[in-house]
C-alpha cells in the first residue's frame, strides 16, 4: 500500500500522527509513506522534536521521500504524483483551520492544498482529520519558561545547555529543537510543556461541515480513526 501524508503546522494531533503512522509501518512492512511538510509544519515539527521520527517513517526511498513546501517553488510539481496512480490514499493530519478552510473554497495555493486538489482530480482517496471540529479541544503545548516559577538565576543551566542557544528570558521556539535538556536542568520546573484547553470558532466548525460534503473526502475525528480505515 502507498499512502501519501500531508503534514500541516498544528500542535494538536501532531504527536498522536506520528504514532498512528509508526504503527502503521511497524504492522506492515509492505506499506510505503511519502510525507508532504508543509513550512509551517517543519517548523512545528522541530519544536516538538520529530525530525527523527518523520525520517523513520518517509526514509528517502522513491514513494518513501520528504517533499518539503519551501523546496517545491510555486508549482508545487510533486503534487502531479496523484494524477499517475502513484498512491492508494491522501491523508492530511493534522490539519489546521487555515489549511481546511483553503480545502472548503477550493483555493490550492500550498504544498498540501494542491495535493488534496490533485488527488481529488486523480480520484484518490483523501481522508482530513482537522484540528478544529467543535466545541472544545485539549492541545499539547510546546516548552516554555513558567515566568511566574523562574528564579532568574544568574548561571542558568538550562541556557548554558540548550544545544541551540534558544533560551533567553524565554524559549526561541524556531530554534528550539524540542530535545526536552532543559527541562531536567531547571532545579526548580519552570520550563515545561503544557495543556491547555482551547475554543473551536464557529467559522472553522462550518469550514469543517462544507469540507465534510465535498466529493472525494473523508472526515476524520481523530487521528486513531486512520487504523480502522487501513483495515477496511
Amino acid at each position: 500500500m502507498k499512502v501519501a501524508w500531508c503534514i500541516t503546522g498544528a500542535g494538536h494531533f501532531l504527536r498522536e500522527s506520528f504514532e498512528v503512522f509508526k504503527e502503521l509501518r511497524e504492522k506492515n512492512n509492505e506499506l510505503k509513506v511519502t510525507s508532504f511538510v508543509s513550512q509551517a509544519a517543519e517548523e512545528v515539527i522541530k519544536m516538538y522534536g520529530l525530525q527523527n521520527d518523520l525520517l523513520n517513517i518517509s526514509s528517502g526511498s522513491y514513494l518513501e521521500e520528504c517533499f518539503y513546501e519551501r523546496e517545491q517553488g510555486s508549482s508545487f510539481p510533486k503534487a502531479g504524483r496523484f494524477l499517475l496512480n502513484k498512491y492508494d490514499a491522501l491523508v492530511v493530519t493534522p490539519a489546521t483551520s487555515n489549511t481546511v478552510a483553503k480545502l472548503a473554497y477550493g483555493i490550492a495555493d500550498t504544498l498540501v492544498t494542491n495535493a488534496v486538489a490533485q488527488a481529488v482530480k486523480g480520484n484518490v482517496p483523501v481522508y482530513i482529520v482537522p484540528v478544529d471540529i467543535e466545541g472544545h479541544i485539549e492541545s499539547k503545548m510546546p516548552f516554555f519558561i513558567e515566568r511566574e516559577i523562574c528564579m532568574k538565576c544568574e548561571l542558568c543551566p538550562p541556557m548554558r545547555n540548550c544545544p541551540n542557544k534558544a533560551i533567553t528570558d524565554q524559549i526561541d521556539l524556531l530554534k528550539c529543537n524540542g530535545c526536552g535538556i532543559c527541562v531536567k536542568l531547571c532545579s526548580y520546573g519552570a520550563i515545561r510543556g503544557g495543556i491547555t484547553k482551547i475554543k473551536v470558532r464557529d467559522v472553522d466548525s462550518k469550514n469543517v461541515k462544507i469540507l465534510s460534503e465535498l466529493e472525494g473526502i473523508t472526515i476524520l475525528n481523530r487521528p486513531l480513526d486512520l487504523i480502522a480505515q487501513c483495515k477496511n
